[in-house]
């Protein structure tokens, strides 16, 4: 496992106390967006976060590559772990240090060497933009980097992962310039309804975190509520945005239920018959079973 620090936004390290396994859902929903690869001391091995997950009924998860020893970590565990596949990127914060370096070109490249010689890939992604962590001088890079993916999914055939932080607009602008792939997923959705149907329109699934739960978000909610069942994904984007009432503690696939019980509830919708749509939206929108 590649061990990076866990800590809260404001940097300091997080409360290590695991929680509970919640109640076992009545029907399996797949987490599509986590990064296992990112951990810190002990808290939980690859092995152990697929099947703590497992006993709850969050049997799949698509594990996402940020950088480029990220994404060669993301294959060799989806090669090794049948619950896994993976998706291979570099993070919109990562494009700009890369061409910095004069290294963003051969960067992309290595994330479509990885892309095209593993079946395990189902994903280009997390690509995008992030205009919160990365200032306007590193702009120009995340476009370029982001416009550069979104032809990789198209090529291939992957779906495409979009991370958008402080960015709404201008990711439509470049989805809208570029034109998107058959299947694309707004990761950690984090807009409001009228960002949701101007995704919606577009063809995305929208994809929901433990997000969904905090207190003030609910904008989150209101979109939440007006996104159609058959474009409604969930994901942890563990180890990070664990669900109230863990909020501050490391997170992981296993919390799952926590965020789909939340969402049933935003949505007026029968729990199971959420958890089946969620599983079939997953496969739908990552190419198929596995």
């Amino acid at each position: 496992m590649r061990r990076r620090s866990v800590e809260s936004e404001q940097g300091q390290r997080r409360d290590r106390e695991r929680p509970p396994l919640p109640e076992p859902l009545p029907h399996p929903v797949v987490d599509n967006h986590c990064h296992l690869d990112i951990s810190d001391g002990d808290w939980l091995e690859t092995g152990e976060a697929i099947a703590r997950a497992s006993t709850v009924g969050v049997r799949r998860i698509v594990q996402i590559g940020c950088d480029l020893p990220g994404a060669a970590w993301a294959v060799r565990a989806a090669q090794d772990h049948a619950a896994l596949v993976a998706g291979v990127a570099l993070h919109p914060n990562e494009a700009p240090r890369l061409a910095a370096d004069g290294r963003l070109d051969e960067g992309l490249a290595e994330i479509e060497r990885l892309a095209q010689a593993h079946d395990q890939v189902r994903a280009v992604g997390e690509t995008g933009l992030d205009f919160f962590r990365t200032g306007p001088e590193g702009r120009e890079a995340q476009v370029a980097s982001f416009v550069r993916h979104i032809d990789l999914a198209k090529r291939l055939g992957k779906t495409l992962v979009i991370h958008d932080r402080d960015a709404h607009d201008a990711v439509l602008d470049v989805i809208d310039a570029e034109g998107p792939p058959e299947r694309w997923v707004m990761h950690c959705f984090s807009g409001n309804p009228r960002f949701a149907r101007a995704c919606l329109d577009r063809g995305a699934y929208l994809s929901f975190a433990g997000t969904v739960t905090f207190k003030n978000a609910q904008p989150l909610r209101d979109a939440l509520a007006v996104a159609p069942m058959d474009r409604v994904l969930v994901e942890t984007d563990a180890p990070f945005l664990t669900p109230t009432p863990y909020r501050g503690r490391p997170n992981a696939s296993y919390l799952v239920p926590v965020t789909v019980r939340a969402m049933a509830e935003v949505r007026g919708d029968d729990l199971g018959a959420l958890c089946q749509a969620i599983d079939a939206n997953t496969e739908a929108a990552f190419g198929g079973p596995w």
